[in-house]
């Protein structure tokens, strides 16, 4: 069956313009051929397409079912042309993402990587700050804290502040940090957070004796379904206070650390890695600029 291409795509431009002339304009034609193409297209349908208005067109119920089908049809050409234009060869990407920005920052932006970057191949993994990036086979590593990983080159990605966040339940009554000691605290394996955070605040710290936990997913869960106080990165958690999960009862923050693509000093970069670096920068993180090679930290954030 021969497919009238030029005549959908003079279609497309007409119902998204709903205007010949810029319809015209954008693909380089003159409105007299854009108006023959329709013309003819339905004339091949045995329906109008388009009512014509004294100052534009408005499409008819038939136009109207025919073009998101006709727009998804041009995208997906598009999106295969794509595909068999770019020659690199696939390149795998392995990378180890502490959990908390594996899935509060990484996987709400992983179709725009896949598709800014075809060629590469991510095998994501998660980890709560403890990696072996050698051992594991890891390209590159994200991971929470100083900076100052023995054997690596660290770029920062975003720094990462502590707030105090919790069930919108436990959040009434909470007028000043010291109402916090009738509430259980719950902790990291950080164990100074805490203090640091009721230090910043001008408040005295209560004895703390809240659950502890290895994973700041675990310790939001936990603190989403009303079982205490957790100190939390909020920009990791802007989904549970969108939807109401969470909630930041004071505007007190904690700055002990941030985010860093991290790999061994031995590692030399691939063009995947390069472009998951420079994609990263993209994205408007701080522009990564400092490496450091020292003692490693651990825990997840």
């Amino acid at each position: 069956m021969h497919l009238p291409l030029n005549a959908l795509r003079a279609f497309e431009a007409s119902a998204r313009h709903l205007n010949l002339t810029r319809a015209a304009a954008e693909l380089h034609v003159t409105q007299t051929a854009v108006s023959q193409h329709i013309r003819k297209l339905e004339e091949r349908l045995g329906k109008p397409l388009f009512r014509r208005l004294p100052r534009g067109l408005a499409l008819t119920d038939e136009g109207q079912a025919l073009l998101p089908v006709v727009v998804e049809s041009f995208a997906n050409i598009a999106r295969a042309l794509e595909k068999l234009g770019d020659t690199r060869p696939r390149e795998v990407l392995t990378v180890g993402a502490v959990g908390t920005f594996a899935v509060g920052w990484l996987l709400p932006r992983l179709r725009d990587f896949q598709a800014a970057c075809p060629f590469v191949d991510l095998r994501l993994l998660t980890h709560n700050n403890r990696v072996d990036m050698a051992g594991e086979g890891l390209d590159y590593a994200i991971r929470f804290g100083d900076g100052a990983w023995h054997g690596t080159h660290a770029e920062r990605i975003m720094d990462a502040p502590l707030s105090v966040m919790c069930a919108p339940a436990l959040a009434h009554g909470l007028r000043t940090p010291a109402d916090l000691a009738r509430q259980p605290l719950l902790r990291s394996y950080r164990t100074d957070e805490w203090a640091a955070w009721f230090e910043a605040a001008g408040a005295p710290c209560p004895v703390v004796r809240g659950a502890v936990f290895d994973s700041s997913l675990t310790l939001a869960e936990a603190a989403a379904q009303g079982a205490g106080m957790a100190l939390l990165p909020v920009s990791m958690f802007t989904r549970e206070l969108q939807q109401g999960r969470l909630v930041q009862p004071f505007a007190q923050q904690l700055h002990q650390g941030a985010y860093w693509l991290t790999r061994l000093q031995s590692r030399p970069a691939t063009g995947a890695m390069a472009a998951f670096s420079d994609w990263l920068k993209d994205q408007g993180g701080s522009g990564m600029p400092n490496f450091k090679i020292n003692q490693a930290s651990a825990l997840d954030q």
